[in-house]
């Protein structure tokens, strides 16, 4: 097997002819070679392109008679589903988010115990598969920690009884596993939005096989199944008002030792008046805020601080700098902010200072504020602001609630979509679909404007 270095790559070229479909040619040369492959949609052809390339970057050798980089041999030659998923998180793993890493490996522990013989003998324990799976098999840096005797005895279990790629693609057995993301290890039933996450993790690892030709066709567009009903507007009764909110942001104050809840007053604010995500609002640097002595502000949003478990970044924290959602890599968001934040942005850094690396928000030690400090801090303040009542309802229950409500105040307040839609970074379309319940005042000026066409 002769292996190579020497890729190159051309642009994706449409093939449309008058007698069939139009159809999409990925063209690559290794080692001299020309190679290329045929896909029936662009978004396949583009995303086998992605991963050659991202394979070169990453310094994989190309194989030069299949053209094909060492992850991606490790993946075709699989003879398993189970073999097959450990090669696709190879692949993945190099340039995914934290996030991402969590998700995946849970998909793939989630639906490798039901890709299994129907003739396979008694399986372990639930619970012990998915540990084996997560903790021991699956993650690069995990595969050589010291095995216990069940994790061994379960992963022996697995490699002998998972499917064949081959028997994976029939229907009854993608059925099986798009059944199993709908349930938790306890057996209860899994959120809607957990199972569409997971739903779309193992979408993409079908769609994989499909562009190393294991799969003539995504096996779960052959599938009639339909997924629990994803709720996707935010339910009105989270959003707190102006008033309510400015006397939290006094209570705060009043939380927690040495001053823990005086630091994160402005934290608050900002996912309130300035729609931030918390992630965002934590990464929040001195130098991204505009804060002038009178009138509005502004800040310019260029990076975030997602929070996932350590053993999913490289570099081993529970923070790792990501650019913002759902955004191109280094594209900024400016916010404009009014001028009761801009004062308590001043406040709040004459009082604490910043961070060594620029950041508004630390820890009194000068680490980053993780959202177990935000989110118990601010337990506590609602239950000294709000009225009894309140405190057991939905009302702004969790920090990103501010979010929410920061951007139906937007909306209520008059503010065209276009540009809430901007400041929050969302599609207009994604805006009014998640805050169509928190718009106040809608259906009175319809009824009105119905009255005076019946009058007519």
């Amino acid at each position: 097997m002769t292996m190579s270095r020497k890729v190159r790559f051309w642009e994706i070229r449409q093939n449309t002819s008058s007698k069939r479909k139009k159809t999409y040619e990925v063209r690559w040369k290794v080692d001299g070679r020309e190679r290329s492959r045929t896909f029936a949609g662009k978004t396949l052809a583009k995303n086998f392109l992605l991963d050659l390339e991202l394979a070169a970057k990453r310094g994989e050798e190309f194989e030069v008679e299949s053209g094909l980089p060492e992850s991606m041999l490790k993946a075709k030659k699989s003879a398993t589903w189970l073999e097959f998923s450990l090669a696709y998180v190879d692949m993945k793993w190099p340039y995914a988010a934290p996030n991402s890493r969590d998700g995946l490996t849970e998909t793939l522990a989630t639906v490798a115990p039901v890709l299994v013989r129907d003739d396979a003998p008694e399986a372990p324990e639930a619970n012990v598969m998915r540990t084996a799976l997560r903790a021991y098999y699956l993650a690069p840096k995990d595969r050589k920690r010291p095995r216990p005797a069940e994790i061994s005895e379960a992963l022996s279990w697995l490699e002998k009884s998972s499917l064949t790629l081959d028997e994976v693609y029939e229907r009854r057995n993608v059925r099986a596993a798009l059944n199993a993301l709908t349930l938790r290890l306890d057996g209860l039933p899994a959120a809607a939005s957990t199972v569409a996450r997971k739903r779309a993790v193992l979408y993409n690892a079908f769609e994989y096989a499909v562009e190393l030709e294991e799969f003539e066709r995504n096996p779960i567009d052959k599938v009639k199944w339909t997924a629990p009903k994803l709720a996707e507007e935010v339910d009105w009764r989270v959003v707190i008002g102006p008033r309510q909110m400015r006397e939290c942001l006094t209570a705060v104050t009043y939380v927690g030792k040495r001053g823990r809840g005086r630091r994160l007053r402005a934290l608050y604010a900002c996912m309130y008046y300035a729609a931030l995500r918390p992630a965002e609002a934590v990464a929040l640097h001195k130098d991204d805020c505009h804060l002038p002595a009178t009138g509005w502000g502004r800040l310019v949003l260029t990076r975030s601080l997602p929070e996932t478990g350590s053993r999913w970044t490289d570099s081993g924290s529970t923070h790792e700098q990501r650019g913002l959602k759902l955004r191109p890599a280094n594209e900024i968001r400016t916010v404009p902010i009014p001028p009761v934040l801009v004062e308590i942005l001043r406040e709040h850094m004459a009082e604490f200072g910043t961070a060594e690396d620029g950041r508004i928000f630390q820890t009194e030690r000068g680490g980053i504020v993780g959202s177990t400090a935000y989110g118990d801090v601010w337990a506590a303040t609602r239950a000294l602001a709000l009225m009894p009542d309140q405190v057991v309802s939905p009302l702004a229950r969790r920090p990103y609630d501010l979010r929410h409500a920061g951007v139906s105040l937007w909306l209520n307040s008059g503010v065209p979509a276009t540009e809430v839609a901007e400041r929050a970074g969302h599609s207009v379309k994604v805006l009014l679909q998640i805050y169509a319940k928190c718009i106040d005042g809608q259906q009175d000026r319809a009824n009105k404007r119905i009255d005076d066409a019946l009058d007519d």
